[in-house]
């Protein structure tokens, strides 16, 4: 906005004295006439340039206290709670730098995945890598609205496809007869012959083809005015892209979203809570509660998005069940862990502690979530 109004008020400076200057030009003034206009265009570019800079000294204190607020507000040591110990193994560096070189794959940074490569001594097999330079190739394509290479890909895996319940090659079939209806009546050929290829996608999506087919009545008049303008929505892009990413991953057997970012996003949301309870510890003398091994001292909430797969805690414990200590279902229906089940046992005998039902231990049945 500064910089804005400093170009608006220079370009206002400049017409007036280019103007004034050709006034003295065409007339015939006296000396001291031109030496007092002279002096007052002196005056306006010195009172332009004071109001710049009464301006920008303004923006620069309120810019100067970002980096005080930053550093008030921000803790750049965050050493107190990471193992420092965690990345010491070679092993471990090379898991590291493999995770790095992958995500550098998914966002089709190729030149600098080959110089990490080069400079870590990770070897990455060519088949790891062809999947993802395919991938980012066909993403490439439908960012430029190029249906074909998706297409292709779909055709060549369809009974891969069908295997997943994927409608990736019914959409993309969709969106390309669309593109032909935003040609308008040029178009109205080819759109019914195109048409063809919903034939194998009938049964399941009969009434998308249907609205498709009805849109052609109002190809004359234009889809934009018809009932069926919804079709032409900027949006179909997006989620064809989000699609095919999702399905194309599920058939390479790579997650939908970047382990790394996954990852450092959830080291962000845990990091300010870690950060506090580390104080705590420390104020409380607690030194012995939180030893960084292989839990946290308390638990972290990441939100649904970061839930990959079932877990199961305890009532009576209050512990994350794993598979040293798995859930064991009684015959009564309820769940408890196999730690709890051998602590409740007495004399051979096992009272559900939520209901008064009596039974064997060994009749329990271990869970698999």
């Amino acid at each position: 906005m500064y910089g804005h109004l400093s170009e608006e008020s220079l370009d206002e400076l400049v017409c007036e004295l280019r103007g004034q200057l050709v006034t003295f030009g065409v007339q015939d003034a006296d000396l001291s006439v031109l030496s007092q206009s002279m002096a007052q265009c002196c005056k306006n570019i010195k009172d332009t340039v004071q109001m710049l800079a009464s301006r920008h000294k303004d923006i620069h204190g309120s810019v100067s206290k970002v980096g005080k607020a930053i550093d008030r507000n921000f803790d750049a040591e965050v050493s107190a709670v990471v193992a420092e110990t965690v990345w010491d193994s070679p092993e471990r560096q090379k898991y590291l730098s493999e995770t790095i070189v992958e995500h550098l794959y998914r966002q089709g940074m190729l030149s600098v995945a080959e110089d990490l490569c080069q400079e870590s001594g990770v070897v990455i097999d060519m088949s790891l890598k062809q999947p993802f330079l395919e991938l980012n190739r066909i993403l490439e394509a439908l960012r430029m609205q190029d249906l074909r290479p998706a297409l292709e890909w779909a055709v060549a895996n369809r009974q891969r496809l069908l295997d997943l319940n994927s409608t990736l090659e019914f959409k993309l079939h969709r969106l390309y007869f669309i593109s032909l209806l935003n040609g308008g009546m040029a178009n109205q050929l080819e759109a019914l012959q195109y048409a063809r290829h919903f034939q194998p996608f009938a049964s399941q999506h009969q009434r998308d083809i249907q609205i498709l087919m009805g849109s052609l009545v109002y190809l004359r008049h234009g889809i934009e005015k018809s009932p069926y303008r919804s079709l032409l929505e900027t949006n179909q892009w997006a989620e064809i892209c989000s699609i095919f990413t999702r399905d194309a991953c599920a058939l390479l057997g790579l997650s939908v979203e970047s382990p790394l970012s996954v990852s450092f996003a959830s080291g962000c949301m845990a990091l300010p809570v870690l950060m506090n309870i580390k104080q705590v510890i420390e104020q409380r003398q607690c030194s012995g509660v939180w030893t960084h091994k292989d839990e946290l001292p308390i638990e972290i909430d990441l939100g649904k998005k970061c839930w990959y797969h079932s877990v199961f805690a305890c009532p009576i414990l209050r512990q994350q069940t794993s598979e040293s200590n798995p859930p064991m279902k009684l015959i009564c229906g309820h769940v408890i862990s196999r730690d709890a089940l051998n602590k409740l046992t007495n004399a051979g005998k096992l009272k559900c502690p939520y209901c008064p039902m009596e039974q064997d231990p060994s009749d329990a049945k271990q869970i698999f979530f």
